[in-house]
């Protein structure tokens, strides 16, 4: 009996967490599309097809909501980042890492990557969000190391302030969810490929 309990639990435990990343989706989606402020509890509800207070079941609020997004996301993203670098030895080959990293996860999280773009301004002046604000600054220390050392061996010009190039290609790369659409004509690997490709050569023959 104990065991046939147990089991039971263990089911429910996995459908509620299977739940609340079905509700969590919903709300990226909605906050990404709508907006933060524009976005009300009900509305997650109502396209959940639940009652307000069912949400209230798995979430205290919907600042709960959105940081729990912004936690999975930027933490996933500074991990990924970090392990780039890490294993890599030539810089060249890091950035270019780098580079088809965020365009995966532009192709993959394109809701929670949409609302950091649109809400980061916002989220920047609300003390409850500063962990935002410090894994990007970590995520762009990575990068800098990496374009440090390209210019310190010669892999990269010399002539090009780091910190300026670091926000070329950040603003560049992440401003394409607005114009990338997943099943597009161009996929997310080829969109890599044409980026570090002109990164590289240039649009000059």
């Amino acid at each position: 009996m104990a065991a046939t309990k147990n089991v039971a639990e263990r089911k429910r435990g996995g459908a509620t967490s299977t739940r609340r990343a079905e509700l969590l989706e919903i709300a990226a989606t909605m906050f990404a599309t709508r907006g933060y402020a524009q976005t009300t509890v009900r509305d997650i509800a109502d396209e959940a097809g639940i009652l307000s207070g069912s949400l209230y079941h798995h979430f205290a609020s919907k600042e709960a909501m959105l940081t729990e997004i912004l936690q999975e996301f930027m933490g996933g993203l500074l991990g990924s980042t970090k392990r780039i670098v890490e294993e890599g030895d030539d810089p060249s080959e890091v950035i270019d890492r780098l580079i088809r990293n965020s365009f995966e996860t532009i192709h993959q999280q394109r809701s929670e990557v949409a609302l950091y773009q649109n809400e980061s301004a916002f989220l920047a002046t609300i003390p409850e969000f500063a962990f935002v604000t410090k894994a990007s600054l970590e995520i762009e220390k990575a990068w800098l190391s990496v374009l440090d050392a390209g210019c310190t061996s010669g892999a990269f010009r010399e002539d090009v302030d780091v910190k300026l190039l670091y926000r070329f290609i950040r603003d560049a790369v992440w401003a394409s969810v607005h114009w990338y659409k997943p099943g597009g004509r161009l996929d997310h690997v080829t969109v890599a490929d044409q980026f570090i490709a002109l990164l590289h050569g240039g649009l000059r023959n």
